[in-house]
């Protein structure tokens, strides 16, 4: 639904300006708002105990795992700081920059979800996650808006990543503490989306749109060459270790 919201946005951008789209969302959220009050079922709830700040973070200490984590909600919020440029970028077309983007992030989401299978599905996450960020590299050079479209839709098929990181998440955490798991995640991951809109807006103050998001898609790959070096270094420490006993 939020890709879909992403691409009936840009069209309504055209349709009837950015702010009559603006006010069409403030209106679908003040109807959502009364559904969720008097359209709901009442249910049970699940747990039994009384929820407390107390017992959130008891849950998110066990629930946490850093490197996944930060790899669902840094390199992903970064580049949402580059699509937050796409007005100031191009702002008659910033719709189709915007409407490619939900494609490609669709498109990823339907291979990652559906096709990749179960034994390359953590593999494949740091790729995607290097396909997510470094297209953007190439609005250092101001494309037109054909290639920036082009290079905004193949960049966003890197979203699946997160979808394959969220199915690592459940693999290494205990069944009850999945809701858990997963609220976390999407908290974490609004909040790095916003962090990574705000980026964008302060360097772009100082620089081009388009150098501003080459900036963001450089700190993007550098997370997540940091992460990739995090990963693979335990696993190289005993087998340097190994060699090296077998040398004395």
């Amino acid at each position: 639904m939020q890709i879909g919201g992403f691409a009936v946005g840009g069209a309504l951008v055209v349709a009837v300006s950015p702010r009559g789209a603006l006010l069409v969302g403030a209106a679908l959220q003040v109807l959502s708002a009364l559904v969720a009050r008097f359209g709901l079922t009442k249910r049970a709830p699940r747990a039994s105990d009384r929820p407390s700040v107390r017992a959130t973070w008891r849950g998110n200490r066990q629930v946490w795992q850093p490197g996944v984590y930060l790899a669902m909600w840094v390199p992903n919020g970064l580049i949402v700081g580059c699509e937050a440029l796409f007005v100031p970028y191009s702002p008659a077309a910033a719709s189709v920059l915007f409407v490619t983007a939900a494609i490609g992030m669709l498109a990823g989401d339907a291979i990652a979800g559906r096709f990749v299978p179960p034994r390359l599905r953590f593999r494949l996450s740091g790729p995607l996650r290097w396909l997510l960020a470094a297209p953007y590299l190439l609005f250092f050079l101001e494309p037109p808006l054909p290639v920036a479209a082009a290079v905004a839709g193949v960049a966003s098929i890197g979203y699946g990543a997160t979808l394959l990181l969220q199915d690592r998440l459940l693999a290494t955490t205990p069944e009850p503490l999945h809701g858990q798991a997963l609220g976390l995640f999407g908290s974490g991951l609004l909040a790095m989306q916003a962090v990574g809109a705000t980026l964008g807006g302060l360097v772009a103050q100082y620089v081009a749109p388009g150098t501003a998001m080459g900036i963001l898609a450089i700190g993007s790959l550098l997370v997540s060459l940091a992460l990739f070096v995090a990963r693979v270094a335990p696993r190289r420490r005993p087998v340097l270790e190994a060699a090296g006993a077998v040398a004395r």
